[in-house]
């Protein structure tokens, strides 16, 4: 039988496991009580510091993360991790490949690491990745760090979520191109050369600083470029310090632009979702949408068209 929300929150804040683990299955699967639980956990959310960890598959973000919970263990934090993995195509279930490389922290008691399915969301993250990390932070988990899947060129979705993203690029890949492709440039607070014991890292560093003395930003900011070694824990105490420090060195217009960009993305994907739902609702019965979708298909209407008739059938209020 599931807690009232107030009861589970409660448990939340007293730093329950188990009541974590429920809360999260509860948005995931948008249960009975989640959105009463979120809620009720909102108030008592804004603590946690949010890391996004974003790269191309390959980058050894995983083994990354994997580091930088160690320091941040070592340093006395009590550490979430969000680990975003590809969807099956059929189930819809994560393939939960890095939480298979986190194993070592699997009998810490200040470590939670959740995998969450993509589950055919673009930008890199979870649909309920904001909820998980409300979660988190209520249940003292600080840092939160969000690794997301790996997709390459559309995971800008992380800067909303996160009050710091590390972009993870590795020599010999071709990072350069793709940082230029994916706008990379503009999502990133600080880059992390990874597996920088390889032939080209200097060069790349060199391409990526030219780079970015082309492109525009925020006046007076430059993302701090570091190296690591993931696999021999080379850099990542310095890559956690340097989070740390753009963190607290970051201006407060800065920081609200960041909070005000998060509460919009958040507000939106809301609304979209509760307005599609009702509008599925009210509209649909039966075979209907079955029955647009054929005419849409034979091409006997247009998408636009078929779109503009059901809008047309609905009064928001």
């Amino acid at each position: 039988m599931l807690k009232q929300p107030t009861a589970l929150v409660e448990a939340l804040r007293s730093g329950s496991v188990r009541a974590l683990a429920r809360g999260i299955s509860m948005v995931e699967e948008n249960a009975p009580g989640a959105v009463e639980l979120l809620k009720e956990a909102f108030p008592h959310t804004g603590k946690a510091t949010v890391i996004g960890v974003t790269g191309s598959p390959g980058a050894g973000k995983s083994s990354l993360v994997d580091r930088m919970v160690g320091s941040f263990r070592r340093a006395g934090h009590r550490v979430g991790v969000i680990a975003v993995d590809p969807s099956s195509a059929y189930s819809g279930g994560a393939i939960l490949g890095d939480r298979i490389r986190m194993q070592e922290h699997a009998l810490d008691d200040g470590v939670f690491i959740r995998s969450m399915a993509t589950r055919g969301c673009l930008g890199g993250l979870s649909r309920a990745s904001a909820d998980a990390i409300d979660l988190m932070d209520t249940a003292g988990y600080d840092p939160v760090i969000v690794e997301t899947v790996g997709v390459g060129q559309d995971e800008i979705e992380v800067v909303r979520a996160a009050d710091a993203v590390c972009v993870v690029l590795v020599p010999g890949m071709g990072d350069d191109i793709q940082a230029i492709k994916a706008g990379i440039l503009e999502i990133a607070d600080l880059f992390v050369i990874n597996k920088a014991d390889k032939p080209g890292a200097d060069r790349l560093i060199t391409d990526l600083e030219y780079m970015l003395s082309l492109a525009s930003g925020p006046q007076n900011f430059r993302p701090e470029i570091l190296k690591t070694v993931a696999v021999r824990n080379e850099g990542v105490e310095e890559l956690c310090r340097g989070i740390q420090e753009f963190i607290r060195s970051a201006d407060d217009s800065r920081k609200d632009r960041r909070r005000k960009e998060r509460a919009e993305a958040r507000f939106r994907t809301i609304l979209s979702e509760r307005l599609s739902a009702r509008v599925m609702e009210k509209v649909f019965q039966g075979q209907d949408l079955e029955r647009l979708l054929d005419r849409i298909a034979d091409r006997s209407t247009d998408p636009y068209t078929a779109v503009g008739q059901v809008l047309a059938r609905v009064e928001v209020r």
